[in-house]
This record gives C-alpha cells, structure tokens and sequence, in this order.
C-alpha cells in the first residue's frame, strides 16, 4: 500500500474504531442503567459481565476486521468454568482490561473510581458490580467477597501502566486479596510491538498499523501466606518472562 493511502486508512480505522467503541459503550449505558434498579443483584452481575464482554468482543472484532490489531488472546479461553481466581497482567496499555475482558463472562474489574462515574463505563461498570479502588479496604473487602461468590478478579499488581522495561515495581493488592480469599493467582503475559495507548500516548494520535498484541498464560500461584516476599516472587517472575518482550523496544525510549 502507498504511504499516502496507508496513512489516510490507518486514522480511517483508528476513529472508525473508537467512535464503534464509544457507540457500544453508551449504547449499553442506556440499557444498564434502569437494569441496575430493576434486576435482583445475582442477575444484575450475570447480565452485565455477559453484556460488557460482548460489547467488547464486537470492538475487538472491528480491530482485527479493520486489520488495526493482530490479536491473540485465544489462551485466556481455557479459564472459562473454572475455578474463583485472581487474573494478575502486566499492564502496558490502556486496552490491556478491555481486551482481557472480551473472553471470560464472569470477570469482575478493579477500576478507577472515576471510570465508575463516567459517562460511557459508569452505569456498566455498577451492573457488573465492579470494584473501585478508591478506599483500599473497600476494595479489598468486595474483591474477596466477589471471588468467594464465584467470580474471576481482574487486577493490574503494577497498579498503573507500564513506564520502564520490563515492568513497573509492583504494589501488595493481588498477594493481599489472595491472602484473605484464599484463591491462586493466575498471572498473563502481555506483549505489544506498539506504544499505542502507553503512559503519556494521546487517545487521537495515530500508531502505525497493525498492531501486534498477544496474551499468554503465565505461571499460576497458589495462594500466599507471606505477601511481601509474594510480591517480590511476582515481581522476579515478570522480569524474568519479559525479557526481549515486544513492548521493550518502545519502552527502552520511553
């Protein structure tokens, strides 16, 4: 493809993407916000996760439709109907929750507080009974009730997107939650060749295209008893998996 041609079709695919993404979003806010009221919680719960991962799947259909992204996130399929587990990714871009949560129908998200009052994510986010991490204890209190009710926990033990090779120094959350749950923690390998959505990278400015993004199974830990030595295994194990990961070329010049 010409470069002119290419450029042109590549903000073409970038905004197509993000007005599809914004459409699905508020589309569903309207529908969840009166379910919200409406549905017994159990419902409300199914309901939600269930509406969040298909409104999402069809965002991620559109990236790869659009030849935006080559996606490979068919490993997380295999933890579909097992067992309460805490879901513990590295964290180098934006998308990174969103993408995770178009496989599993029964993930609750740890979010920003404020996500949880936009406009787009909020009434959403509230019928899937996500957890915002506003008050530690809160948080910690409803992730652990979430998992011993059956549910699959996504948290980013980074706490915020990656700005250093391999991975940012990691915070206690996930060790705690799975002290007092008494669930394995389940880590997943991302990799992108692409800085797109990265610490800093504005939502319009266009990447080149396509994008190679992967997640892969990682080692699965049972649950701890020592949280700060947890952590630096964590820690040590991520380091050790991302070396030469995709994302190291970008983030050696971030």
């Amino acid at each position: 493809m010409l470069r002119p041609v290419k450029i042109i079709y590549e903000y073409f695919a970038l905004y197509s993407s993000l007005t599809l993404l914004g459409l699905i979003c508020l589309t569903w806010s309207v529908f969840a916000l009166p379910l919200y009221f409406l549905l017994p919680r159990r419902a409300g719960i199914a309901v939600g996760r269930h509406g969040i991962m298909l409104g999402f799947r069809l965002y991620a259909w559109s990236l790869s439709v659009t030849g935006s992204y080559r996606l490979d996130l068919c490993e997380i399929d295999s933890l579909r109907g097992g067992p309460p587990l805490i879901l513990a990714p590295n964290h180098p871009c934006l998308i990174d929750a969103l993408l995770i949560l178009t496989r599993h129908p029964n993930i609750v998200c740890v979010m920003k507080a404020a996500l949880m009052r936009n406009v787009f994510l909020g009434s959403g986010s509230r019928l899937a009974r996500y957890v915002p991490n506003e008050s530690s204890r809160q948080m910690i209190k409803e992730s652990v009730a979430h998992l011993h009710d059956g549910g699959v926990l996504l948290l980013f033990p980074e706490g915020t997107r990656t700005t250093r090779t391999p991975i940012n120094a990691l915070v206690g959350s996930v060790g705690l939650i799975a002290k007092h749950a008494q669930v394995p923690v389940q880590t997943l390998v991302i990799e992108t060749d692409s800085p797109y959505l990265s610490k800093g990278w504005p939502l319009f400015r266009r990447p080149e295209l396509p994008i190679v993004y992967r997640v892969r199974l990682g080692k699965r830990f049972d649950p701890p008893t020592d949280v700060p030595a947890f952590t630096a295994e964590l820690d040590r194990y991520y380091r050790h998996e991302l070396q030469g990961a995709l994302q190291s070329r970008w983030l050696e010049r971030a």
